[in-house]
C-alpha cells in the first residue's frame, strides 16, 4: 500500500534539515536528523570517506555552500517504516555537485537518517595534480 501525501511530506520536512545544514554551512540542524550511529559511505575528490556521521559533520562545517548553492529533494520510496531519499546538490563549496541517498527509519514517529552514501559527480573531482 503506498504512504500518504502526509508522509511523503513527514519524510521531506526530516530531510530539509539536511538541505539546512548544507546549505547554512552548520551541522546542528543536520544533528536532528541522523542518529549517532548513522553511517556514511561516498568519495569526495576521489577519496574514499567511510565511516561514521561525524565526518559529514566536519565537512558542513568547515566547508560553506557558497552563493550558488542548490539543493532538491526526492522521496524515492516509503514503506511502513522506512524510506529513502534523494538529494541532488549543485555546487557545494563553489565547484561540487553531489548526488546523496539517505536511508531513513521511523522511530518513536519520528523519521531519522541512519545511513548516507553519496556521489560526486565526475566533472566535479578535484584531484591532487589540480591542486599543484
Amino acid at each position: 500500500m503506498r504512504a500518504s501525501i502526509e508522509e511523503y511530506r513527514a519524510v521531506e520536512k526530516a530531510a530539509m534539515k539536511f538541505v539546512k545544514s548544507v546549505a547554512e554551512g552548520n551541522s546542528r540542524y543536520a544533528k536532528e536528523l541522523f542518529i549517532d550511529e548513522a553511517v556514511l559511505f561516498g568519495y569526495l575528490d576521489g577519496k574514499l570517506e567511510h565511516g561514521n556521521i561525524e565526518q559529514f559533520y566536519r565537512n558542513v562545517d568547515t566547508v560553506g555552500a557558497g552563493d550558488d548553492f542548490k539543493a532538491h529533494i526526492d522521496v524515492v520510496d516509503i514503506e511502513e517504516t522506512l524510506a529513502v531519499v534523494r538529494i541532488l546538490e549543485e555546487k557545494w563549496g563553489g565547484r561540487i555537485d553531489f548526488t546523496d541517498y539517505l536511508l531513513l527509519m521511523k522511530m518513536d514517529g519520528e523519521w531519522k537518517c541512519v545511513a548516507k552514501a553519496y556521489n560526486q559527480n565526475s566533472n566535479t573531482i578535484k584531484n591532487k595534480e589540480d591542486n599543484l
